[in-house]
């Protein structure tokens, strides 16, 4: 790589309440060149732009990145790669650049794809990530839940393929917190019941955004989607 070029930062907006945002991913916003932020290829919307946008200098370029919502290993590869080089071509402008995700940038989160791909492109490439408050930490402080105490263990999981690594694994923790359960809620709740721990999960859907809703009784969604963000915080051998 040659002459100056920019560095790319992936800033974790937080759950939803942008007084969540951090001091310093406040600041970076405020002096980057451009912002990217993450879209399906059917729109434009970004949640975490809107979650950002009172910190974003009006004068700010943005740029959508489309990611394809597929299965196919190959199609989200190509995405990536394809949004991994308009990136690089601002940096090689000398542009410093933030990338918006929700949460936290290293908690399932498209900017570890993204900053992966750019240094296959370009190994030497300046990254940095600015870390963010995660939704389940918002939900825990919602509810008033403790994730975990004393020598107890938390396993965070992903529910987008559904209940099956909820059946394989929830014997071996304290708790639980499940993600991405809007997709296959029915096998999630299924498994729940399988396990007997629907009197002992809690959810909570768009914690922190206008509409958040907390969810005491999840059988209500057993035949049904819940809300899009929604997140399960379960503890099977809670003490009451």
């Amino acid at each position: 790589m040659t002459g100056k070029t920019g560095t790319f930062y992936g800033i974790g907006v937080g759950p939803g309440d942008p007084e969540l945002m951090t001091l310093k991913a406040v600041r970076i916003l405020e002096r980057v060149d451009v912002i990217f932020t993450a879209a399906s290829t059917k729109n434009d919307y970004s949640t975490a732009l809107r979650i950002a946008r009172p910190y974003v200098p009006e004068a700010t370029e943005i740029v959508s990145l489309p990611f394809r919502m597929t299965l196919k290993h190959e199609a989200r590869k190509q995405a990536r790669e394809e949004n991994a080089r308009k990136v690089l071509s601002y940096l090689r402008e000398g542009k410093d650049a933030a990338f918006l995700t929700l949460g936290d940038p290293f908690t399932y989160s498209t900017f570890s794809y993204l900053a992966r791909a750019l240094r296959e492109l370009e190994p030497d490439v300046s990254i940095q990530a600015i870390p963010g408050i995660t939704s389940y930490q918002a939900a825990a402080s919602r509810l008033l839940v403790p994730l975990c105490e004393g020598e107890e263990s938390l396993l965070i999981l992903s529910g987008a393929l559904g209940g099956e690594s909820l059946r394989r694994l929830a014997g071996t923790v304290d708790n639980i917190v499940m993600l991405k359960t809007y997709k296959n809620f029915e096998d999630i709740t299924q498994s729940l019941e399988e396990l007997g721990l629907l009197d002992k999960t809690v959810g909570i859907s768009r914690c922190g955004l206008e509409g958040e809703e907390i969810i005491d009784d999840i059988r209500r969604f057993k035949d049904s989607h819940p809300p899009y963000f929604t997140l399960l915080i379960v503890k099977p051998d809670e003490k009451n």
